[in-house]
């Protein structure tokens, strides 16, 4: 069975990794929990059934990490998944905890799972950092893209079954291509656009629809100071007549971001946590909007502000 990998949640693609680590490892594999420091580690202490080998395995204590992105076509090789020069990314992160793990005696050996395609120079190079920096064996070391997961899951097809992914369970999955398109005529509309007139009038007061919503009082305010004053270009831009095309990408991109907040929200969630994850989703999954982030967030708001996103007066009615 394939899977595509960037469509299943952080969590579904932990239960995958962990029902692969239970046939590669063994069944004595406990799943992901989060640690002091917040991060989620899978965990195995005895002999391994495969890993490296059958006839030399590892024995000890087996730390495996999943790290997940909502991206295509993304790899070891991103500088956001690791950079020499910055060390704010996925494996700079995670090169402290295996430290922290390693000189506490609680690992000996590391494996990392990322939904990202490997070659065999980065895995090369990734290996030797984390042995490096961590005084851990590259004998010790796994590092497995998705080529490898696939493999093992042609392999081992009850893994797929153990791990019992629902497509309804997914998280909130959309189409970034119609915004894309959006943003990117917008970006240059906005280097001639004459200064904006005052922004438009909500149709349901900016209050009343964040109550109905569940918007925190200090999320909603933050948004309004940081996005209200260019909704206007947005709005003048998207009933230019030239821009019908781009008017019906905006309509059927608010569309499909409602429809997927009403079908995939949980009741406990505000909306705060909704518009974050759209955004952060939107910026893994996009170049065009990860490179304008400011006028995505300003799209994005106009949404809601407009009441394309979220509920509004008539919700109940």
């Amino acid at each position: 069975m394939k899977f595509a990998y960037e469509d299943l949640s952080s969590a579904q693609f932990e239960d995958l990794v962990v029902a692969i680590c239970q046939f590669v490892l063994g069944a004595g594999v406990q799943g992901f929990a989060a640690g002091a420091d917040g991060g989620r580690d899978a965990k195995f202490v005895g002999t391994a059934e495969l890993l490296p080998s059958k006839a030399d395995p590892w024995i000890g204590t087996t730390i495996a990490q999943a790290k997940h992105t909502n991206g295509y076509n993304r790899t070891f090789s991103d500088t956001d998944f690791f950079s020499e020069a910055n060390s704010d990314t996925v494996l700079g992160k995670e090169l402290a905890r295996i430290k922290k793990l390693r000189s506490a005696k609680q690992l000996d050996h590391y494996i990392l799972f990322a939904n990202r395609r490997l070659s065999g120079i980065a895995e090369s190079k990734l290996r030797t950092v984390i042995s490096k920096e961590c005084g851990l064996p590259e004998s010790s070391i796994g590092l497995y893209g998705v080529d490898q997961i696939d493999m093992w899951l042609k392999r081992f097809p009850g893994a797929a079954d153990i791990a019992s992914i629902d497509p309804i369970d997914s998280s909130l999955i959309v189409d970034s291509d119609e915004l894309a398109l959006v943003v990117e005529h917008l970006v240059d509309h906005l280097k001639t656009a004459p200064i904006a007139p005052p922004p438009p009038t909500d149709r349901v007061s900016y209050e009343k629809k964040n109550a109905l919503n569940n918007m925190s009082k200090d999320y909603a305010k933050e948004l309004r100071s940081r996005y209200l004053k260019e909704t206007q270009q947005v709005k003048t831009f998207l009933a230019a007549p030239e821009n019908s095309v781009l008017l019906k990408a905006y309509e059927s991109a608010a569309d499909e971001f409602q429809l997927q907040i009403v079908a995939k929200r949980k009741d406990y969630q505000s909306f705060d946590e909704v518009i974050d994850y759209l955004i952060r989703f939107l910026f893994e999954r996009d170049p065009v909007l990860r490179t304008n982030k400011r006028l995505t967030r300003t799209v994005v708001f106009y949404m809601y502000w407009n009441c394309d996103l979220g509920l509004k007066d008539d919700a109940e009615t």
